[in-house]
């Protein structure tokens, strides 16, 4: 045998080894093979490619189903609804429904699907997505690039008629030219709430002009009253959540807190927090960093930490889903011990990859029962 055919036939071995290798590191949900081999040379993709690749991997469910099976210690009921486990997909990352079934099938306990708009547009100029890996964060302008409700919502109506048993959420924006902001979230609230389990009422992105201001006092009364009555005229009525910014003030914050405590603005709970516009002196990618749009990730993690336990004083205990900076089951309980109900991840799996919700469930279920909790909720709002 010649040395070429030697070489040939010895590359060959070692890329099958390789390949059976890599398939039993995925399908033994390997958090460590995903961090230092897979997601690295899926970064070979600019951001948003990247991000569209693994939409499409989810859809056509391309990954193994999670083995590992969530304890009774994990269960959550909020919302009148049960989560299998308090770890969800925040909005953002399937933005259209086309892949909620492969990623329930990661283990999630629940999904949270858009921010959708009543019409489809485009969103901002590309490129629109920038990684700071450094600091294990993501600014993102995306700007509610969306299919709208009517390719969204045949999506949600196939989910349940295929009989779908999971927690989804859907995620409501606004097109960015509207000329009746209101009037969008009433009629998505009509559409989607007759499928979902939860809506969100989404004003608290920064990429849309003008929808950060909504958040005021005078003009999130002026929503709510309308939101709420539409929600109200839902059969089996689902629950209406309110998602807010990390960069409000706490006087605004109690502002808020003030508006949806009436009973014309009453709403269900709340999602704490979108991104921040802030950036924060820590941050080593300071190139990247000067990028306009919303930080997420590690650096926006304590800032949303702190909001989630002022809301859940200010609210005397609304239900909170608190996101933002969670890369580990220690950051997933210190919100809930702020006060969250069930909580969401979506940076870090940027950069560790899928495998993290089954290592952030484990953590959780270790560090409950080194406290002495038999379930999750007993752990609520406990920060000292």
């Amino acid at each position: 045998m010649s040395f070429q055919n030697k070489l040939a036939q010895m590359m060959k071995l070692c890329g099958l080894g390789f390949g059976t290798f890599s398939a039993l590191c995925i399908y033994n949900e390997d958090v460590k093979f995903y961090k230092n081999c897979l997601m690295p040379f899926v970064h070979l993709l600019g951001p948003e490619e990247a991000h569209r690749f693994s939409v499409i991997i989810n859809k056509y469910r391309l990954l193994p189903s999670s083995k590992y099976v969530d304890p009774d210690s994990l269960k959550v009921v909020a919302f009148n609804r049960i989560f299998k486990n308090p770890i969800g997909l925040a909005a953002g990352y399937d933005k259209n429904a086309e892949a909620v079934y492969g990623i329930n099938e990661l283990g999630f306990g629940f999904v949270e699907v858009g921010s959708v708009t009543p019409l489809p547009q485009l969103g901002n100029e590309k490129p629109r997505v920038f990684r700071l890996k450094d600091d294990c964060a993501v600014i993102n302008r995306y700007g509610f690039n969306s299919d709208g409700h009517e390719k969204v919502l045949q999506r949600m109506y196939e989910i349940r008629q295929n009989m779908f048993d999971g927690v989804i959420g859907v995620n409501l924006g606004k097109n960015k030219m509207s000329l009746d902001p209101v009037g969008d979230y009433v009629t998505g609230i009509l559409k989607f709430g007759p499928v979902a389990d939860y809506l969100v009422i989404n004003i608290s992105s920064p990429n849309t002009p003008g929808l950060r201001n909504m958040q005021n006092k005078k003009e999130l009364y002026d929503l709510l009253v309308p939101v709420v009555q539409a929600a109200n005229r839902v059969p089996n009525r689902p629950a209406l959540l309110l998602k807010l910014a990390p960069d409000l003030s706490y006087e605004e914050r109690k502002d808020v807190a003030d508006i949806i405590m009436k009973k014309e603005c009453k709403v269900d709970g709340l999602i704490i927090s979108n991104t921040t516009v802030s950036r924060p002196d820590s941050l080593s990618c300071k190139k990247e960093a000067m990028e306009t749009g919303g930080l997420s990730g590690k650096p926006l993690k304590n800032m949303s930490t702190q909001m989630v336990a002022d809301m859940y004083k200010l609210t005397n205990g609304m239900p909170i889903i608190g996101v933002g900076g969670i890369s580990s089951g220690e950051d997933a309980y210190e919100k809930i011990k702020a006060g969250a109900t069930v909580v969401q991840i979506y940076t870090a799996m940027v950069y560790e990859g899928p495998a993290l919700v089954t290592q952030i469930k484990k953590d959780l279920v270790k560090l409950l029962a080194d406290d002495g909790y038999r379930n999750i909720t007993e752990a609520i709002g406990k920060s000292k």
